[in-house]
């Protein structure tokens, strides 16, 4: 799925260079992990066609539609609509017109969307008392401080998965008032501008997340300038050099639901997240102090939270004196 449209050869080494450069660059405009997922959505997609005998590259809009009337039986809009911007991709890089912008996929594609449905899947927001539950659960091992401030301080940060799994021990900065971290790279700033977070310190030292982040890194060892926040623990309590991966964190905060006695079917690594935008709804703050913290680009996105969080609060039914 590299480009082609760079893709010459000269005999002058500086303008080769450049190629290569210009190719690097292109390719750096994707980010990691949705290459990733690009790169697998079009070895399904090539799979499908091989399996019945259709061409894949460049494929005809008509396949497509059959493609997206399969996947239709199996897949939520959301996903297909991933397959479909991954194909195209694919078609663009080798030099051809996408064949999802064709009239035909997309009445397929509308067609879906009436019968499926386009609301997103929520999983359930975990808030304070949730929060509360599971940290006083955590046993008091190696892994349980470590479960502790990554439960503690994803729901602070309002942060994703990615964000908590690539937090680096060199984008902390502590104060007196707490630590402040800074973002180097998010699912909404592609280009590393950053941003910062203040997280303070709690009133309660046993749900004060800068607390558990602080007694965390004391029990890893782990100090400046030593690469990533939150690791993998072993049974033994061996804490791994190497970062978590983002889909490790749902198994994580999974296990530690269950430990607390809560249903874990619809928890996930975004409970997290949405539950730190619902609960700070719910006590009353504003969407601008929210958006601060989750750095929602969205405000339709977040303002779903809110409506979640608020939703007995300011509620016009409440005020019909019945």
């Amino acid at each position: 799925m590299q480009s082609n449209e760079i893709a010459l050869s000269t005999h002058d080494p500086e303008l080769d260079a450049l190629v290569r450069r210009a190719l690097m660059l292109a390719e750096s405009a994707t980010a990691p992990r949705t290459r990733t997922a690009y790169r697998a959505c079009w070895r399904d997609f090539e799979s499908w066609c091989a399996a019945h005998r259709l061409v894949s590259l460049p494929c005809e809009a008509a396949t497509l539609a059959l493609c997206v009337s399969h996947l239709s039986g199996h897949l939520a809009i959301s996903t297909i609509a991933q397959r479909l911007a991954a194909i195209a991709k694919a078609h663009r890089s080798a030099g051809f017109e996408s064949p999802a912008r064709a009239h035909l996929v997309r009445e397929v594609l509308k067609g879906a969307r009436r019968v499926l449905g386009v609301a997103p899947r929520s999983k359930d927001p975990l808030l304070v008392a949730n929060i509360r539950r599971i940290v006083a659960n955590c046993p008091a091992s190696v892994l349980g401080i470590r479960d502790r401030a990554l439960v503690l301080c994803g729901f602070a940060m309002g942060s994703r998965r990615s964000e908590l799994a690539d937090l680096n021990v060199g984008d902390l900065s502590w104060t007196e008032s707490g630590v402040v971290i800074t973002w180097r790279g998010s699912k909404t700033d592609q280009e590393h501008a950053g941003h910062k977070t203040a997280i303070p310190f709690g009133t309660e030292e046993d749900v004060c997340p800068v607390r558990a982040l602080r007694a965390w890194l004391d029990q890893a060892g782990i100090s400046e300038g030593e690469g990533t926040v939150f690791r993998a623990v072993d049974r033994h309590g061996h804490i791994s050099e190497k970062g978590l991966y983002p889909g490790s964190i749902a198994r994580i905060l999974k296990r530690a639901s269950r430990r607390a006695g809560l249903d874990d079917k619809n928890i996930a690594g975004h409970s997290l997240r949405s539950g730190m935008a619902t609960q700070s709804a719910m006590n009353g703050a504003s969407e601008r102090s929210i958006a601060q913290v989750t750095q929602h680009k969205s405000m339709r996105v977040l303002r779903r939270y809110i409506r979640d969080g608020g939703s007995f609060h300011d509620n016009a039914s409440g005020r019909l004196g019945l």
